[in-house]
């Protein structure tokens, strides 16, 4: 019965562990690429109409 029980609880957070993984992932990944491209444009005047 316990071996049953792991099985199923494995069998949610696995899942649920890759989802919240790569939800976090996503977010840095964003936050570094937008850091950067507005380090690289400082000064562009198209940088002011995206707020």
């Amino acid at each position: 019965m316990a071996g049953a029980v792991a099985i199923i609880v494995f069998m949610l957070l696995i899942p649920v562990g890759v989802f919240v993984a790569g939800a976090v992932l996503s977010g840095v990944i964003g936050q570094v690429f937008t850091r950067d491209a507005e380090r690289r444009h400082e000064g562009s005047e198209l940088i002011e109409l995206n707020d």
